[in-house]
């Protein structure tokens, strides 16, 4: 365990640093002044001048990476040039909002996908099993924003039981805040619901096909005592993958979602700072969002030698890559 503990910290670290260099690179090669961009070409010298000096853009490129990596791991971004406030400071106030929407959104989707997939497999080829596969495939095509809007239409425009947009904040209340993230974390639920359906639905029916299912049967087990007992868990394993995926996704992909209800998230916060040319705030968030993919998948990773001592073995053998 040690060993693979190590080797995956190591390439937590080195795809770490490699984000970062890729977004300081990429705003470096970009064409024009990064301070005219961000202040527009109305802006008089003096401005531009003094914007150029808080961005080190007076110092050698390899300096200003330097420093910036370090302000990343000490927690000085920077200061935001629209919003004149620290970066940490405003990507604390929007993760507020941005990670209890992802956990919410995770959560009803594993509890809603992972039994559909368990009871179609159990069911296979019955009318149970067409009609979650059915109702898969219409999740998985629809796309997440159209069915905020349905969502938005029906339970806060007609039903009145959520409001529509807007979040409250968590100093109203823990209910409150949590009306404003029901319709959000549903629509980001119901597609990822499906997905877990049909990925929980193969990997259950492959497991049927092995040796260890056959001879549970053979010994007089039951189909559904061999279902829960051997199949279910040893098919967590691929679900688990799909499931550090989505989480990732979630974190990083609630662009549109968070626009649609008017959520001040991290996902709003970028669509901000693309509109107003915020370089500071933008490549941080990019390399916030890259790294919690990568620290999810580090997570999955974790996931997969617990549930699966052959990883832990791959990994400790001599010369071994798990």
């Amino acid at each position: 365990m040690p060993a693979f503990l190590v080797r995956r910290l190591a390439g937590l670290i080195a795809t770490l640093l490699g984000a970062t260099v890729v977004v300081f690179v990429v705003l470096e090669i970009l064409p024009g002044d990064p301070a005219l961009v961000m202040l527009g070409v109305t802006a008089d010298d003096a401005t531009l001048a003094a914007l150029r000096t808080e961005m080190g853009l007076d110092r050698p490129a390899v300096v200003r990476y330097l420093d910036w990596v370090a302000g990343l791991v000490t927690g000085d971004l920077g200061t935001s040039q629209t919003y004149g406030v620290p970066v940490a400071g405003l990507v604390g106030e929007r993760i507020a909002v941005s990670l209890p929407l992802a956990l919410i959104a995770l959560t009803l989707a594993a509890a809603l996908g992972i039994p559909l997939g368990v009871v179609a497999a159990a069911n296979h080829g019955r009318p149970a099993d067409a009609a979650v596969i059915g109702a898969a495939q219409i999740g998985v095509a629809m796309p997440n924003f159209w069915l905020a809007i349905l969502l938005i239409l029906l339970f806060a425009v007609e039903l009145r039981w959520v409001p529509a947009g807007g979040f409250a904040g968590w100093e109203a209340g823990a209910g409150e805040a949590l009306r404003s993230l029901a319709l959000p974390a549903v629509a980001l639920a119901l597609p990822q619901a499906a997905i877990l359906a049909r990925v929980t639905r193969a990997a259950v029916l492959d497991q049927f096909g092995h040796d260890h299912i056959r001879t549970a049967r053979a010994k007089g087990l039951s189909r559904t005592a061999a279902l829960i007992g051997h199949a279910v868990p040893n098919a967590l394993i691929p679900v688990v993958t799909i499931l550090g995926l989505q989480f990732s996704f979630l974190i990083a992909g609630t662009i549109i979602i968070e626009n649609v209800f008017y959520l001040p998230g991290l996902g709003r916060l970028v669509v901000q700072a693309i509109a107003q040319r915020d370089l500071i705030v933008l490549k941080t968030l990019v390399v916030l969002l890259a790294g919690a993919v990568v620290v999810v998948s580090f997570l999955v990773d974790l996931a997969y030698a617990g549930l699966d001592p052959r990883v832990r073995l791959a990994a400790a053998a001599p010369g071994g890559a798990a």
